[in-house]
């Protein structure tokens, strides 16, 4: 298998792995930049959870498919303009987690509370606007509010989290839903008051960051993980 071809099959898996974890469902993509371009690969307009490596759209920076067949999502936008903002970046996933969606909208900032969590140290910014992300200028506020980060949260909308590769940026995401759902869980415990959760220091956190984060030797293991269980999974399971 040549390298083109791993890249479609790790994008494809992505996609599989972010529906069958239950990040999305009917809506959300996971993308993967062409090495050395500024160009990526995206499934055509399904749910992620029927992404196929053999039928990807390459779409540049600025919006043009430049070749393969069917319609984009509409958000394609979430990854052109990232892309084009961030050249470290070559992988990027947009997904719809609840736990994530529900903090945004209790207005809790996320907060590191294990292990997995510490590779969002740095904070993970909310984007406030609602809506779809459905032009160039949208995508760059988007770039814009994710910053140098790993993750942004979208209001009522979900998340995006982009890093080196596709299956870094993925396993980010699902590190993001599972941290959140735990500080959902952990708020709900303690009556709601958000002073009785025991948040990591910064200290603590960067520590799990480098022992655990999506960029670690660790997420190798990760991966391994998530992309079995996906393959096992039925759709919508």
């Amino acid at each position: 298998m040549n390298d083109d071809q791993s890249l479609r099959r790790d994008m494809a898996m992505a996609n599989r792995i972010v529906e069958r974890f239950g990040l999305s469902n009917a809506y959300g993509h996971v993308s993967a930049r062409i090495p050395g371009t500024s160009t990526f690969y995206i499934p055509t307009r399904r749910s992620p959870g029927l992404a196929d490596e053999g039928n990807l759209l390459v779409i540049d920076t600025n919006g043009k498919i430049l070749s393969g067949s069917g319609t984009p999502n509409s958000e394609f936008w979430i990854h052109a303009r990232i892309y084009a903002a961030r050249p470290d970046v070559n992988g990027i996933c947009h997904a719809h987690p609840l736990a994530c969606i529900s903090l945004t909208q209790i207005g809790e900032p996320h907060r590191v509370v294990h292990n997995q969590g510490g590779a969002f140290a740095d904070g993970v910014p909310v984007y406030e606007r609602i809506g779809l992300i459905r032009s160039a200028e949208l995508g760059d506020l988007v770039a814009r509010r994710l910053g140098k980060g790993l993750a942004v949260m979208m209001l009522g909308h979900g998340i995006t989290t982009a890093n080196a590769d596709v299956r870094s940026a993925t396993i980010a995401a699902c590190f993001l839903e599972e941290s959140a759902g735990l500080q959902i869980r952990m708020l709900a415990a303690a009556g709601g008051d958000a002073k009785r959760i025991r948040a990591f220091t910064r200290e603590e956190a960067e520590l799990t960051r480098d022992q655990t984060g999506p960029s670690a030797a660790a997420a190798g293991r990760a991966w391994e993980y998530y992309a079995a269980v996906a393959e096992c999974r039925p759709l919508g399971g």
